[in-house]
């Protein structure tokens, strides 16, 4: 079942946001809580236990012979590489997490936590050796912060570009999980180059990007999950770009 939602522009969310933050409200914490969330309730549809969600706690340590799924998280140097290494730290305790960095600047704060709770960071060789076996590639390289200049750029293009050949080679891609928006994608108009990772799901926080329902973004975004953050009352006291459909509404762990 689909909901209509309204659709802004990168600069209406970045106004509704910039308070809160000045607030010290945790808006990327609770992005990544509910990242987690969904991540994990798709391995758990590659599973076939979606009606089963198991919730983010410790597999147990003593089991022989389990084998977890294994999670790559594609991290810019943005807020929404942020929002993907905080995932990935909750995301260890159910999957095998690789980290991918395809910026020379990234969260550091995010990239501790990562590594911390077990996550691998990884080159780009190895993702080609093993790209294959991911159940899930969670993208987290360009967020709405890109909106002059979208197009994937140096590691972030080779690396985006080595996972759509092997994909193709190999006749399938592992789901992908965009965070916010496809990497990529103009957060306003929806133009995109070719290379861009289609999204099965794109997790949008605060409010829909008008991209998603423009230009490509239909065809990009795959299923939009919206996450309510915090910022309806912002964005409520201003005109929407348009309007869009998403799957659903969920509202974010108070991280």
């Amino acid at each position: 079942m689909t909901e209509r939602v309204p659709t802004f522009t990168a600069e209406q969310v970045r106004a509704a946001e910039r308070p809160l933050l000045d607030q010290g409200v945790p808006l990327m914490q609770r992005a990544a809580a509910a990242l987690a969330d969904v991540v994990s309730e798709e391995i758990d549809r590659l599973d076939g236990s979606a009606s089963t969600h198991r919730p983010l706690e410790p597999m147990p340590q003593d089991l022989s012979g389990v084998i977890r799924p294994r999670v790559l998280i594609l991290a810019g140097g943005g807020d929404n590489g942020g929002d993907a290494l905080y995932a990935a730290s909750r995301l260890t305790r159910i999957a095998d997490v690789d980290v991918l960095l395809v910026a020379d600047r990234f969260h550091q704060g995010a990239f501790a936590a990562a590594i911390g709770a077990g996550a691998r960071r990884i080159d780009l060789v190895e993702v080609s050796d093993v790209g294959a076996d991911y159940a899930v590639v969670v993208d987290g390289i360009l967020g709405i912060g890109a909106s002059r200049e979208p197009a994937l750029r140096g590691a972030a293009r080779e690396a985006v570009t080595a996972l759509l050949a092997l994909g193709e080679e190999r006749g399938r891609m592992p789901r992908t999980i965009a965070v916010d928006l496809p990497s990529g994608l103009h957060p306003d108009t929806g133009d995109a180059d070719d290379v861009v990772l289609p999204a099965s799901v794109t997790v949008t926080f605060g409010g829909v990007k008008a991209g998603l329902a423009a230009g490509r973004g239909p065809e990009l975004a795959g299923e939009v999950v919206l996450v309510d953050i915090g910022l309806g009352e912002a964005l409520g006291a201003v005109e929407p770009a348009g309007e869009a459909s998403v799957s659903r509404v969920v509202t974010a762990p108070q991280a």
